[in-house]
């Protein structure tokens, strides 16, 4: 038998083993380095949903005439805050996310917008006001 033939094919088995191995493996890391991402931007998106009901929170414990400026942020990308009687959700990519407020009390609906500045007051009827 020829060795330098013999060599070749034996390279070319543990090239395909090797390949074999390693094609999954770079799915399974690819798909671990995506749902990372889709944590972060989860917990980021709902800091942003937190902080914004804790700014109304604050707004709405106290007496009326009360306001306070709210800014969102913009650079975690587009995203919509809606503040309705007692709940708010925010909505982001094909994603959404809520919080309660239970003693929340608006007369209307009010729609975020990332990147924009906002004023949240208390009218003198108690009830919550964003401008």
């Amino acid at each position: 038998m020829d060795n330098k033939g013999f060599i070749s094919i034996e390279y070319l088995f543990s090239i395909f083993v090797i390949l074999i191995i390693v094609i999954p493996l770079l799915f399974l890391s690819q798909s671990a380095i995506e749902s990372t991402f889709n944590i972060e931007d989860s917990v980021s998106h709902r800091a942003i949903l937190d902080s914004v009901a804790n700014e109304i929170s604050q707004v709405n414990s106290n007496g009326g005439g009360f306001s306070k400026s709210v800014t969102l942020p913009s650079d975690v990308g587009y995203y919509e805050i809606t503040v309705e009687n007692k709940k708010l959700t925010i909505e982001y990519g094909n994603k959404k996310g809520e919080t309660l407020l239970p003693l929340l009390n608006t007369d209307s609906k009010y729609k975020l917008y990332s990147g924009k500045s906002y004023v949240v007051s208390k009218n003198d009827e108690g009830k919550i006001v964003i401008a």
